[in-house]
C-alpha cells in the first residue's frame, strides 16, 4: 500500500475530483465511471481507458478483478488509491474499490450512416440526466445504435446519466448536431424521421415504420415544435385515457422504441 495515493489532496485526484462537474467533462474530454459492471462493459466495447482507479483494500468483486486485468493487458494505466481516498471520489454508499477515467467518445453527423435495419432515435434539447440514461439503456436493449442529441442536451456523461444507462453509455454512436443539420443530413440520405404529435398523430401502434428511420422526441417541458414536426415524415401519437396528458419521456420513447423493434411494424 506504500504506493497508493492517500491524499484527496493529491493533483491527480483533484482532477478526478473534477470529473463530477460538466465544466471540467468538457475541458478535458474525460469521465469518470465506478463499479465492475460499468468497466466490464467498456472492456466489451473497447472504451479508452485514460487511468484505472484502484483501491485494493475494498476490491473483492471477482467481475472487477477480471474486468481490471482485461483493462490492464489492454494497457490501461492504473493508479492504486487508498480506501478512504477511493471513498471520497465515489458516489456511492458502499464502494467497490474499481473505477475509471474515461475518454468521450463523439461521432461526427456526417459520418453516420444508418444501415437498410436500422433506426436511430434523436432528442431535442432533453434536460434531465436520469430520463437521458435511462433512454440509453432502452436503446441498447432495443438494438438502436445511434442517439443524436440536438440542442442544449444534457451531458450523457453526468453521473445520474451513467448511473441510469447501465453501461449502455458504451453501446451507443453519440452524436451532437442541430434540427437543421438533421434535416439536411436526412434528406441527404433519404431516411424516415418519425415524430410525436399528441392530439394529431396516428395511433403509434397502427403505423408502420420503413427503416431506416430516426425517431424524433421533443423536450420533457414541450414535445417537439411546429418546426421540429416539420422535418418529419410520419407523426404518431400515444392514447391516453386517464387524466394526464403526457407520459414521461423516457416511458414514451421506450413504448415507441419497442414498437418499432417489432418486425411486425415495418
Amino acid at each position: 500500500m506504500s504506493n497508493s495515493i492517500s491524499s484527496l489532496q493529491n493533483p491527480r485526484i483533484k482532477a478526478i475530483r473534477a470529473l463530477a462537474e460538466r465544466k471540467a467533462r468538457e475541458e478535458t474530454g474525460l469521465f469518470f465511471v465506478e463499479g465492475a459492471r460499468m468497466l466490464a462493459e467498456a472492456a466489451q466495447a473497447n472504451a479508452a481507458i485514460e487511468t484505472l482507479v484502484v483501491a485494493p483494500e475494498l476490491l473483492t468483486d471477482p467481475r472487477g478483478i477480471e474486468a481490471i486485468a482485461t483493462l490492464e493487458r489492454r494497457g490501461a494505466p492504473r493508479l492504486d488509491v487508498t480506501a478512504d481516498v477511493f471513498r471520497g471520489l465515489s458516489r456511492r454508499s458502499n464502494p467497490k474499490g474499481l473505477a475509471a477515467v474515461v475518454c468521450q467518445r463523439w461521432e461526427p453527423l456526417e459520418a453516420v450512416q444508418l444501415a437498410s435495419d436500422q433506426f436511430g432515435l434523436a432528442l431535442v434539447e432533453i434536460g434531465d440526466p436520469g430520463n437521458l440514461g435511462t433512454i440509453l439503456r432502452t436503446c441498447d436493449a432495443v438494438g438502436v445504435g445511434t442517439v443524436f442529441l440536438i440542442g442544449d442536451a444534457t451531458d450523457p456523461h453526468h453521473p445520474t446519466a451513467l448511473s441510469a444507462s447501465t453501461g449502455a453509455i458504451f453501446t451507443q454512436r453519440l452524436v451532437k448536431t442541430t434540427l437543421s443539420e438533421l434535416a439536411e443530413w436526412k434528406q441527404a440520405h433519404g431516411y424516415t424521421i418519425v415524430g410525436t404529435a399528441p392530439t394529431t398523430g396516428r395511433d403509434y401502434r397502427e403505423a408502420s415504420y420503413p427503416r431506416p428511420l430516426v425517431l424524433l422526441m421533443g423536450s420533457e417541458s414541450s414535445g417537439l415544435s411546429h418546426r421540429e414536426r416539420a422535418i418529419c415524415d410520419l407523426l404518431v401519437s400515444i392514447p391516453m385515457v386517464g387524466r394526464v396528458s403526457a407520459l414521461n419521456l423516457a416511458v414514451a420513447t421506450g413504448l415507441l422504441l419497442y414498437e418499432m423493434s417489432d418486425p411486425r411494424s415495418r
